[in-house]
């Protein structure tokens, strides 16, 4: 299937259902997490394990047949940074073994198709991907204005007939295209009031990113590809995950252009930008001369992915580079939750909160502990320390007495990962990564 797409990118697959077997619902069973929320069947993984040959027998047995229903998600909120709240779809068990086998096959064929600067939800690629690609491109490529984009409400508003066309570029088998349908009609389920779904795909479905990525495909990433062959002369570099999206441009009037080119195209797929989320704005090698020289002050800067990003020079040859941080009202909300977290904890014993405290901060580290960012996650990691003594003191009234701030650092530093910069720079990861897939 891979060597067949990758020869023929207008090849339609039109017997796709009979890969999804039971030894392949089997590994999708076990590919899923143990411990996730539950759907509106209320069946947890362990319980399905029990007699899990018969019910996977049983599943495919009712994939094949047509017998298999979809059942609604259940919706759950999540608190964002801003203080609104994001909708989430819990999918049934089952629900979540099928897409899983399915969204392997899928896999298979739209991996040949999506395009390089594409690094959402895709196998072997990630955000730190994505930011090394951003910062190498933006430092390497004549730039000076970023388009800083977002899609508001995009999972929420996928068209589903556009999304069964966009499918049926590739996909031939209306087996398989029925399964599709059904999990995207299939509702939301909040506090057990069922709502009918016209639009959008649930946001924590197996199925949901894969889906996401065909759509923007055709929407997004084959137009700006085309735009920037072919109504571009200057330097044009796009990044992509998901629904979030940053384009340099060399000349400003290109950049206006396609801002408003791209309004306009996402319309008549029922998508709009996000206006308070995507800017235009002046950044790249030589903005910060130039608005110097106009008394504008320093370039602005944008976020992606969890860092803000600053146009800055080295200090020892005056090197125009990038400077990422993590942005600052998402440190603040995740200190928050923290503090929360330590409250509840406040008894228990302080070797079993220093277990999962650890793995909290070994977890924030693990994504933010990038160049540059030094200052950012020592200053994490002390903040997490003061939260973390404050408790200790609040135990009892001897508690405070006997916690000092130098003996809490002591009992951190045994206790908690040190911080310190755990990825290497941009151009050398990206670089490699570029060797290593030319090869």
């Amino acid at each position: 299937m891979r060597q067949a797409a990758r020869e023929d990118s207008s090849l339609r697959f039109t017997s796709l259902l009979h890969h999804v077997d039971e030894q392949l619902l089997t590994e999708s069973f076990y590919e899923l997490k143990r411990h996730a929320a539950v759907g509106v069947d209320g069946v947890t993984w362990h319980e399905y394990e029990r007699n899990v040959e018969e019910n996977i027998r049983d599943l495919h047995d009712r994939v094949h047949r047509g017998a298999y229903r979809a059942q609604p998600s259940r919706r759950v909120w999540i608190p964002k940074p801003d203080g609104r709240q994001r909708p989430l779809g819990v999918a049934s068990l089952e629900d979540k073994i099928v897409q899983q086998a399915v969204v392997w096959v899928l896999q298979c064929i739209y991996e040949q198709d999506f395009l390089g600067f594409s690094y959402g939800f895709r196998p072997g690629r990630g955000c730190h991907q994505a930011l090394d690609a951003l910062s190498v491109a933006l430092t390497s490529k004549p730039v000076n204005w970023v388009l800083d984009a977002d899609i508001e409400g995009f999972f929420d508003a996928i068209d589903h007939e556009w999304m069964i066309t966009f499918l049926e570029h590739r996909v031939g088998d209306q087996r398989l295209l029925r399964l599709i349908r059904k999990w995207l009609r299939a509702g939301v389920s909040d506090d057990g009031e069922w709502s009918k779904t016209t639009v959008g795909t649930p946001q924590g479905a197996v199925a949901s990113p894969l889906l996401a990525n065909v759509f923007l495909h055709y929407v997004l990433d084959l137009w700006v590809h085309w735009w920037r062959t072919h109504r571009c002369q200057g330097a044009v570099v796009i990044v992509c995950y998901a629904d979030d999206f940053v384009i340099g441009f060399q000349s400003h009037y290109e950049a206006q252009a396609c801002l408003a080119a791209l309004r306009t195209r996402l319309a008549k797929f029922g998508l709009k930008l996000h206006e308070g989320k995507t800017r235009l704005i002046e950044f790249g090698r030589y903005a910060i001369d130039n608005r110097r020289r106009r008394g504008a002050g320093r370039p602005e800067s944008f976020d992606f992915l969890g860092f803000t990003h600053f146009c800055a020079k080295t200090r020892s040859h005056g090197w125009f580079t990038i400077r990422r941080f993590s942005i600052a009202t998402r440190v603040r909300a995740t200190l928050a939750a923290i503090k929360v977290r330590l409250r509840k904890r406040m008894h228990r014993p302080l070797g079993e909160t220093a277990r999962w405290l650890s793995s909290v901060v070994q977890g924030w580290l693990q994504y933010h502990a990038v160049p540059g960012n030094t200052q950012r996650i020592n200053r994490f990691v002390n903040e997490v320390i003061r939260l973390w003594l404050r408790v200790i003191r609040n135990r009892s009234q001897k508690g405070k007495q006997r916690w000092t701030w130098a003996r809490m650092k002591r009992f951190a530093q045994k206790h908690l990962p040190k911080p310190h910069i755990m990825h290497p720079y941009p151009n050398k990861r990206f670089g490699a990564r570029l060797k290593v897939g030319a090869v």
